[in-house]
Order: structure tokens, then C-alpha cells, then sequence
């Protein structure tokens, strides 16, 4: 079933300083910072109050997702769950429900009452209704489902519907991670690393994000590579920073991808590997990262790393600049290009941003 989307992602300062051996900067010039990763990031306020960032690393968790999407659990051997869970599966949300609501009417089962908070919180096979969904999450949560906990904390932390009681929301996100839920341990991590609902504690955050991490969370890998990287909360080490970049860009985190790239470009805390840096790029530039789109365009109008390929090089900086990520060693590349080159450029741009929009 659909994973519940955590707080947010974590906002994470993540800029890898080039080394002495590269051949080219990846590293954005000093006075311009990362349009999706800023040095001093400032933070969506999440309700009900904004949050307090951590000195270092900057770690601000914003306010919950828009659109909730609570988990559910998945099989576990019993047939008539197993029978829910295929219905919903299958988009055959109306059976789910039915079958569901007759297997916590006749057998008290949490995981049928946490998919009936699953369908009522999203309005699937049934009238969206925030308070029932309340409703099921708790009486599941009670009865000691950690998906269900783990759902009735975010909505009691976003107050969709007029359901938010923030304080009971934190006590069973808490449940839900002592239970061992991975995603419950990466957003109560960031309610320590806020400082709003607990005292802030640094040290804590880290030990939650790498529950989170080992159970293959590719948000707490990232935010724990930060982590790793400064030295906060943990003892700093860069090979275990890179480590945890590479299991998360193996997940398809693109910030995750774009900072491994940049790892790899420079040998920081990993074997030199420019091909496979400029791969990652290429696919992070593909996913809209304006940071890889901005990387890959200096690799490309240098030719250092991959093969020299000015049009190509000058089309992402065109597309990454107009996502916010300037750069004027680029500007000047442009300014420089034959008329034909700076034409075929603008051409792709364009129509990069129009399929993309």
C-alpha cells in the first residue's frame, strides 16, 4: 500500500567543496548558493509556528505535505487482510472498504481499521471525512498498529480537517518509532531537530535518522549524510557521509544524486569516478535538479569529464538558470558562443521547458 509521506523532506546544506585534484569546480561560486539546497535555508513556517533551525547542519522541517497519503500495512499472512489489501491494491477502493469495515466490525483487526482511516483520510470509495478518519486511526493506533499511529500523528500534526492536536500527535509519532517504524523515526527526528514540541536535541535526531537510514529511508540517509559530513550529532566522517549519499541516490533521492556526483567528480570521501559523476548528473539534470542541471553544463562546455559538447553544456544552463541557478562563468560562455551554437542552445532550452512544465 502507499507509503505515507513523511513531514517533508528534510531541507539539507549540502555543498561539497571542491577538491585540490579536480579539474573543474562543481562547487557553485561563493556568492551564489544552491537554489534547492541553501547554505542559510529559510523555512516554509509549518503550522501551527515556524520552526528553529539547527545551527549546523541547517535542518529545517517544514509544514506537512498538502495532500495526505496514510499508510497502510502490508500482508501479513492473513487471508482476509490479504483480501483487503489486494481490493486496494487493484484501485478497487469501494470493495476495500466494504471488506475492511467487516473485518474490523467482526474481528477488531487495527490493520482493517488503519485502511479505513486510509480510504476516509483520502476519499477513496468513500466521502472524504478528515474525523472518521481520526477515528479509525485511533481505535488502530490503541490497539497497537504502528501504521496507524504513524498516520493518526500526521494528520494530528497537520491539522487537516480541524483534526490537529499537535502534542498527541508528537506522543504517538514517538509510539510508532519505538515500535520501529522507520518513517515515524525520521519525522520525529525532525521534531527534535525543530525544537518546537521537544527540547532540541541534536544528538537524539541523529539516532532516530540512522534507525530511519539502516531501515532504508532514503530522506533520513540524506539528512544523516549531513550529519556524517559536519560532524553534528555524530562523529564527522566523510567516507560515511558518501556512503549513506550513494545508498540514497540508489533510492532515487535527486538531491542525494546530485551531491554523490559531485563526491564522485572530486574523489571526496569515495574513489574518483568522473563517468559515473557525470551519469548521475545527467540523470538528476533529467529529474529537473537545477544544482545537477548547472554541474553538468560546466562539465559539458569544459569538456573535462564527459566529452566537450558546448550546445548541450550551454542548453542546461539555460534551463537551470531560468530555475534560479545562475552562473556567470556559463553567461559569458554563452555571451562567447557563434550565433549558431547560442541559437541551437536557446532551441533545446525551450523545448526542454515546454515538455517539462
Amino acid at each position: 500500500m502507499t507509503n505515507l509521506r513523511p513531514i517533508v523532506l528534510v531541507a539539507v546544506c549540502l555543498s561539497w567543496a571542491g577538491s585540490a585534484t579536480a579539474q573543474i569546480s562543481l562547487t557553485p561560486p561563493a556568492a551564489q548558493t544552491p537554489a534547492s539546497k541553501p547554505a542559510a535555508p529559510k523555512p516554509k513556517p509549518p503550522a501551527p509556528k515556524p520552526p528553529v533551525a539547527a545551527k549546523k547542519p541547517a535542518v529545517v522541517p517544514p509544514a506537512p505535505s498538502a495532500t495526505p497519503t496514510p499508510a497502510t500495512s502490508t500482508p501479513t499472512g492473513d487471508a482476509n487482510v490479504d483480501l483487503v489489501y489486494g481490493a486496494y491494491q487493484r484501485g478497487q477502493y469501494k470493495t476495500a472498504f466494504d471488506l475492511a469495515s467487516q473485518r474490523a466490525q467482526d474481528n477488531n483487526d487495527p490493520k482493517a481499521m488503519t485502511m479505513l482511516g486510509e480510504l476516509y483520510a483520502n476519499g477513496m470509495g468513500v466521502k472524504r471525512d478528515y474525523a472518521k478518519a481520526v477515528e479509525w486511526y485511533q481505535r488502530a493506533a490503541e490497539r497497537g498498529d504502528r501504521e496507524g499511529m504513524f498516520a493518526l500523528a500526521m494528520l494530528r500534526l497537520s491539522d487537516r480537517g480541524n483534526t490537529g492536536n499537535h502534542s498527541e500527535g508528537a506522543k504517538w509519532l514517538a509510539s510508532s518509532a519505538k515500535l520501529g517504524n522507520p518513517k515515524a523515526a525520521y519525522n520525529l527526528a525532525l521534531l527534535y531537530l525543530d525544537g518546537q514540541t521537544f527540547p532540541q536535541d541534536i544528538k537524539r535526531a541523529a539516532e532516530l535518522l540512522r534507525v530511519a537510514a539502516d531501515a532504508g529511508n532514503p530522506e533520513a540517509q540524506y539528512a544523516l549524510a549531513t550529519f556524517y559530513k559536519e560532524g553534528t550529532g555524530v562523529e564527522k566522517n566523510v567516507e560515511k557521509s558518501v556512503r549513506l549519499l550513494q545508498a540514497a541516490s540508489l533510492a532515487d533521492n535527486v538531491d542525494a544524486e546530485v551531491e554523490y556526483a559531485i563526491a564522485l567528480y572530486n574523489g571526496t570521501g569515495t574513489p574518483k569516478n568522473e563517468v559515473a559523476a557525470v551519469a548521475l548528473l545527467r540523470k538528476a539534470a533529467r529529474q529537473n535538479s537545477p544544482i545537477a542541471q548547472n554541474r553538468l553544463a560546466r562539465v559539458l562546455v569544459s569538456g573535462q569529464g564527459a566529452p566537450l559538447d558546448k550546445v548541450e553544456g550551454l542548453k542546461w544552463h539555460i534551463v537551470a538558470k531560468t530555475a534560479g541557478k545562475g552562473d556567470l562563468m556559463l553567461d559569458e560562455v554563452l555571451a562567447q558562443a557563434t550565433p549558431e551554437d547560442r541559437s541551437k542552445a536557446q532551441d533545446a532550452a525551450r523545448k526542454w521547458l515546454g515538455a517539462n512544465k
